[in-house]
């Protein structure tokens, strides 16, 4: 295999990699309604909700678009949340972390395909 992406440059992936390690977000269960930082946070503020999860609007709202798309997950979140409440929902997800469930194995599973780089079949 002797051929070259051309297309990636790693100047800007490491421009990328380098402002996700100084710009983190708080999550929203980590901070404080009256602290509310982005569109989500805000609509929540205003409707007296601690999550976006808790909303029943949540599979419609615009805010949300951008993470139901690319996050398709967080509508199972949405789902449970609507069945148990914000709190147990928490517990169950702080327990499956001690268990081991990882998010990315989840989401490797959900939404990754398999890329196979040369002609040989997988092992």
């Amino acid at each position: 295999m002797n051929d070259v992406v051309t297309a990636f440059q790693f100047r800007e992936f490491r421009k990328g990699l380098e402002w996700f390690s100084q710009h983190k977000c708080p999550m929203c269960v980590n901070i404080s309604l009256d602290r509310a930082h982005c569109a989500n946070k805000r609509c929540a503020q205003t409707k007296r909700l601690e999550s976006c999860l808790l909303c029943p609007d949540y599979l419609t709202c615009e805010d949300t678009e951008y993470h139901r798309r690319t996050y398709p997950f967080v509508v199972e979140h949405h789902r449970r949340v609507q069945e148990v409440g914000l709190a147990q929902h928490l517990d169950e997800e702080a327990n499956r972390a001690r268990a081991g469930v990882d998010l990315m194995g989840h989401l490797e599973r959900q939404c990754c395909h398999i890329v196979i780089l040369d002609e040989e079949s997988p092992t």
